[in-house]
């Protein structure tokens, strides 16, 4: 199976890294700078489950290139417009469109440039990130990709995907209720994300004070409730596993959004906080704390374009 990966940034690197090690047939679609750096460094990465140095296959949208099988995509939500124009030449109608991207949001522009049939499901939890010398460093234990038909149908094609990601030294986890599985990520990178970006924290210290536990559980309560009136297919009782979720994580723990904040760099808050405040606003729902933290994630967004 032709697998290509739609970046060699810090997701998209560490799983693809993972398939090459394995032997898959694995392309990186990059910028002509970062194929210039990879090819005079490789591909390393730096993991609890084994170093790698690789020398992968890397290819810019200005190249030619027989359709892929499988197209994974690990961008950022601001990336995605372009990204969806630089993958078109490598699709064909048997191409599978996989995002590991966060929230829900994306799905609508995937299907409107690729079709229903072409898209499935995924979403991934690992903490990676990228070291000032391109190594890709992921220190905790969890490195899961999951992934399955949103249909929840048993196809030829997703048992040929399963095929070709079964072995592989990280977790690739196929899922018959995917949209449920992306909503409850959904719900709690949400949360995760606008919590230790608002609070400029770790999580441990937020949910160690009465206080920061009680925000928590109620940012938790207000995304559970828009959803539910969105009719999205989440459990009952979501807010209060994902509460016991978030108290069992390493104390340490950030979210990437912080991480990126602390780089300076763009956030995601449109696609993920503006979206369900959005959504609320239709509904008539009174939602303090996510309007909280997505006026100060806007007010860093301002002073980020100011300052640029």
């Amino acid at each position: 199976m032709k697998i290509l990966i739609v970046g060699a940034g810090a997701i998209g690197g560490y799983f693809g890294g993972r398939l090459l090690e394995k032997g898959e047939d694995v392309t990186f679609l990059v910028r002509e700078g970062r194929k210039e750096k990879l090819q005079q460094t490789g591909l390393n990465i730096q993991s609890k489950h084994g170093d790698l140095q690789l020398s992968p296959k890397l290819i810019t949208k200005k190249e030619q290139s027989a359709p892929f099988d499988v197209v994974l995509l690990s961008t950022k939500s601001y990336q995605l417009k372009n990204a969806i124009e630089d993958v078109k030449a490598f699709v064909d109608s048997n191409t599978m469109i996989l995002p590991l991207l966060n929230g829900i949001a994306h799905l609508t522009p995937l299907v409107e440039a690729f079709g229903e049939e072409r898209v499935i499901g995924g979403l991934c939890f690992v903490e990676t990130t990228l070291a000032e010398d391109g190594t890709i460093v992921q220190t905790s234990p969890t490195h899961q990709l999951i992934y399955g038909e949103r249909t929840g149908d048993d196809t030829q094609r997703i048992q040929r995907l399963e095929q070709a990601f079964s072995g592989t030294k990280a977790d690739f986890i196929r899922s018959d209720n995917i949209e449920q599985e992306m909503w409850h990520k959904y719900l709690f990178i949400t949360a995760m994300s606008g919590i230790t970006s608002m609070m400029e924290s770790p999580i441990g210290p937020i949910r160690e004070l009465e206080s920061g536990q009680r925000t928590i559980q109620t940012l938790l309560e207000e995304l559970a409730a828009i959803m539910e009136k969105m009719e999205a297919p989440i459990q009952r009782g979501i807010a209060n596993m994902q509460l016991k979720r978030i108290n069992s994580m390493s104390a340490e723990m950030k979210s990437s959004m912080q991480r990126d904040i602390e780089k300076m760099q763009a956030t995601e808050a449109e696609h993920l906080q503006g979206y369900l405040l959005a959504r609320a606003k239709e509904l008539e729902m009174q939602v303090p704390v996510l309007e909280i933290i997505y006026t100060k994630l806007k007010l860093y967004e301002q002073k980020l374009t100011k300052d640029a």
